[in-house]
């Protein structure tokens, strides 16, 4: 069949993405094709779209990782769900069969892969999926606020809950309170009984991370983050940092960080060498984590505490699909805070 969608044929900026009909074939064996109906941007959708080291896509090429929608057709076998049935998609994919999946590690898979990358993703009216991508919808949320679940509160999970292995009591440092990530970060850390210190580079935008649950907001534009963490803390620093800025943040950050803390990484939008002292690591022993998605399984877990109220939803504006290069601009400006969402038609 084919389907309206959202694509690009070639590396560059907003400009390159494109309205056009694509091919999309009948749902494979333990495959189902959904009725996309929102989809959100994540900084991946940037890099992907600019181009990675070592990143080769098929043309024309679809971005969107995370996605909601309806089951519109069942390939032979699918499992799981029905036709009509309202769905998440999981945004991670791997071959399910190696010892990384059987332990609970998919996203350690060799196979690994994530929808909108190195996979063709959400940026379309339909798509193809396997059946163990699907995800139970949570209560009777709207399309556009499930949307800004999956991929951000998957890797903010793995960063608070298994890397940094945050507890009651403690003190945790996000770092760019606007993003996704840190949106989902600051309410995780809230929910494990951590007190929460926020950055961000604007007053309305601390004010924002105020009212999801932070209980320090720091205006890095007009404060210093490191002299602020210390004296919040009594000159000990923080238990965990949670990060995706890279550069000069990142190496401020370790500062940052108690004897014996954890800086957890997901990202450097900022800059991929921050210089480091590698005195500060090993003498205070400083634990520095790399963390990239998180296990398939974490989001069963997410996905009740959201339909519960306990977790939400962070959307600064909702864009038609077709004004996929007007959304991708306000991310880069970054004029977003928390998740820009295409609405699918």
């Amino acid at each position: 069949m084919q389907t309206e969608a959202m694509v690009l044929r070639k590396h560059g900026g907003p400009e390159v993405l494109e309205r056009t009909m694509v091919e999309l074939p009948e749902p494979g064996p333990r495959e189902i094709r959904i009725r996309v109906r929102a989809v959100a941007l994540n900084h991946l959708d940037l890099w992907t779209r600019r181009g990675l080291p070592n990143l080769r896509l098929e043309y024309p090429h679809r971005l969107g990782a995370d996605v909601v929608g309806e089951v519109d057709a069942l390939g032979p076998g699918a499992r799981g769900c029905k036709v009509g049935d309202k769905i998440v998609v999981n945004p991670g994919v791997s071959c399910g069969a190696c010892a990384r999946c059987l332990r609970g590690e998919d996203n350690l898979c060799k196979g690994y892969g994530i929808f909108g990358e190195n996979r063709q993703g959400g940026y379309a009216r339909h798509m193809n999926i396997p059946d163990a991508n699907v995800l139970p919808y949570p209560g009777d949320l709207p399309f556009t606020d499930v949307a800004a679940i999956p991929l951000t509160f998957l890797t903010a999970w793995q960063m608070v809950v298994r890397k940094a292995k945050v507890e009651p009591g403690q003190t945790v440092l996000v770092q760019a309170a606007g993003s996704g990530v840190s949106t989902a970060a600051i309410q995780i850390a809230k929910l494990f009984g951590a007190r929460v210190f926020a950055t961000a580079g604007t007053p309305e935008k601390c004010a924002r991370a105020l009212e999801i649950g932070a209980d320090v907001a720091i205006d890095y534009s007009r404060q210093d983050f490191l002299a602020e963490t210390k004296k919040l803390t009594n000159k000990l620093g923080v238990d965990a940092v949670i990060e995706h800025v890279g550069g000069e943040v990142f190496a401020k950050s370790v500062l940052a960080t108690r004897w014996g803390g954890r800086v957890v990484t997901c990202g450097a939008t900022s800059g991929f060498e921050p210089k480091l002292d590698l005195r500060q690591i090993f003498f205070r022993q400083v634990e520095i984590l790399g963390s990239t998605m998180g296990s398939k399984a974490d989001l069963f877990q997410i996905l009740p505490l959201v339909a519960a109220g306990r977790l939400r939803p962070v959307v600064d504006r909702v864009l038609p699909l077709w004004k996929a290069a007007e959304a991708h601009q306000v991310l880069e400006e970054r004029k977003a805070f928390g998740k820009v969402v295409l609405e699918v038609s």
